[in-house]
């Protein structure tokens, strides 16, 4: 039987501060070539004030958040969307609240509500996870 029950919050995790090293890095391994994430100049000419964050970065530290809860291979589905942008300097942590637990095809499935946010509570990634207990 699950030990999780609708309405807990998760442990958070604190994935670290974004820099601009690590966004680089994320854009290398993902293959993201959108210079947005790595040219300041072009960044500023657009607007922007600096280079920010992909959003998959940020689903990216969600799915390690859950890896960690649940263990590995216990992740059934993740869905996000991107609500603001994430800066260089910024420091997200990851949280997860309980929203559903079922029994299906004979695993304990949990749903939870998920969702980046930096050091001032201003959310980031928004989704909905599930994994089995």
């Amino acid at each position: 039987m699950s030990n999780y029950r609708v309405g807990d919050e998760l442990a958070p995790m604190v994935a670290g501060e974004v820099t601009r090293e690590l966004i680089t890095a994320y854009s290398q391994v993902s293959m993201d070539p959108n210079p947005m994430h790595t040219d300041e100049e072009l960044a500023k000419a657009m607007g922007y004030p600096t280079v920010y964050a992909q959003g998959m970065l940020g689903m990216a530290m969600l799915a390690r958040h859950l890896g960690q809860v649940a263990g590995m291979g216990k992740l059934h589905r993740i869905k996000c969307r991107f609500k603001t942008m994430t800066w260089p300097g910024e420091t997200i942590t990851c949280r997860a609240k309980v929203t559903a637990v079922e029994e299906k095809d004979g695993k304990q499935l949990v749903t939870v509500e998920i969702h980046t946010e930096n050091q001032d509570g201003e959310p980031k990634v928004l989704g909905e996870a599930v994994f089995a207990v």
